[in-house]
């Protein structure tokens, strides 16, 4: 008799599993299910420059105070004019050695940024112009014109952008050490 009851238990036990799995299966693809701690899962952001009851004056977005830089980010301390190019090739120096690392991470960073206009040789044949889609020919990087020039003049160029040529600024894509080490590659690598 015992034997009976355990049987209809297990079975019983058996349907109530079957029938609570099919009730709380959903055939919609939008059903994410039931969630627990639900502030956690969607939190209550604010808008940028909407209200916030956490502050006395109920704004968000506060400017930074006078002074601060943000953390590892050293100013540019010069600006987009020709006298300004040639101060920053005497006064800036390449912090890195032309070792086979730092060039090695220079022809990976030009191949991203650079190539697509001055070509993979620095010759100035980079597939905007040879496309056709640049109609200017960007600068030939490996003539002496470039060549000549000090890092820091290069490094003004690639950060700033060229007074003299249709070369945009660079510095908010690319890193500062990086840029450095683009210029290891155009004087080291491109030969």
């Amino acid at each position: 008799m015992n034997d009976i009851k355990n049987i209809n238990l297990i079975r019983l036990a058996g349907l109530l599993l079957i029938i609570v799995t099919a009730i709380s299966c959903k055939r919609d693809n939008n059903y994410t299910g039931h969630g627990y701690f639900m502030d956690m899962a969607y939190s209550q952001a604010f808008e940028t420059y909407g209200s916030s009851p956490n502050f006395s004056d109920s704004i968000t977005m506060l400017t930074p105070v006078e002074g601060t830089v943000p953390r590892e980010m050293i100013p540019y301390q010069y600006e987009k004019t020709f006298d300004e190019q040639q101060r920053a090739g005497r006064e800036l120096v390449n912090p890195f050695e032309a070792d086979k690392e730092n060039i090695s991470r220079g022809k990976e960073q030009f191949s991203i940024y650079c190539a697509i206009c001055h070509g993979e040789k620095g010759k100035g044949d980079g597939h905007l112009f040879t496309s056709k889609l640049f109609t200017a020919k960007p600068t030939s990087l490996v003539e002496d014109y470039v060549q000549n020039k000090p890092d820091g003049e290069i490094f003004h160029v690639i950060t700033m952008g060229s007074i003299s040529t249709l070369m945009g600024a660079h510095g908010s894509q690319i890193s500062r050490d990086d840029r450095w080490k683009i210029i290891l590659y155009l004087r080291n690598g491109l030969k």
